[in-house]
């Protein structure tokens, strides 16, 4: 991939594991959308869409590989926050490589 964030034509991740977390981030500054969730225990919450065979956040828009984003993007939950694309060995590129899509190498910013 030649420059940009990799992640605005890819989408893998968002459609390939579950979303979950603390049921407070409903709540905290980040604000996730509670429509936008599940109940997957008594504490924790999971992003509709992917807390099932063939998982896909609701919140992603787009053809995964081609170019997505995020709806509620400045208010996405924290494994979303936390999610390394760049983690050369990592989930980013076992998702990716579900869609048959290229691995990342590392960051080239970073580097």
């Amino acid at each position: 991939m030649s420059g940009g964030n990799p992640c605005l034509t890819c989408g893998a991740c968002c459609a390939f594991f579950r979303v979950s977390f603390y049921w407070g981030e409903i709540h905290s500054e980040f604000q996730v959308p509670e429509d936008l969730t599940e109940p997957v225990s008594p504490s924790r919450l999971a992003m509709r869409g992917t807390n099932q065979p063939g998982p896909r956040c609701v919140a992603l828009e787009g053809e995964v590989g081609d170019c997505v984003s995020c709806r509620i993007y400045p208010n996405r939950p924290s494994p979303c926050r936390e999610f390394e694309a760049f983690d050369a060995d990592g989930a980013c590129n076992r998702a990716r490589a579900a869609y048959g899509l290229p691995p990342l190498g590392n960051n080239p910013v970073a580097a």
